[in-house]
């Protein structure tokens, strides 16, 4: 269960990233109310997992799969640059992301 609510906390920590650019500076109502929602649910669902995952384990984890999907995203909707480097950090983040699971 602590597995899940860290793996639902980092894919909120995603949409919030994400959500930043939507407000443009938190001048947007709803991208801001949305984004500020996802950031809280984020917390609590980090703090859930944290009951159980030792801590390290779990921010490790947290922002990894934040910084991996937050990229992934920013190529689709944003078109940034997918270059073989960026895509290999991608990869090295995972292989990180994983090798946690396995030791935790």
């Amino acid at each position: 269960m602590a597995w899940l609510s860290l793996l639902i906390a980092g894919l909120l920590e995603i949409c919030w990233a994400i959500g930043l650019k939507y407000t443009e500076g938190f001048t947007r109502l709803w991208p801001s109310v949305l984004t500020i929602g996802a950031m809280i649910l984020s917390m609590a669902f980090l703090g859930l997992a944290l009951k159980t995952l030792p801590v390290g384990t779990a921010y490790a984890v947290w922002t990894g799969i934040g910084a991996v999907g937050t990229v992934i995203l920013g190529i689709i909707l944003f078109a940034e640059p997918a270059t073989a480097v960026r895509l290999g950090c991608i990869g090295l983040i995972l292989a990180g992301i994983i090798g946690l699971k396995f030791v935790a």
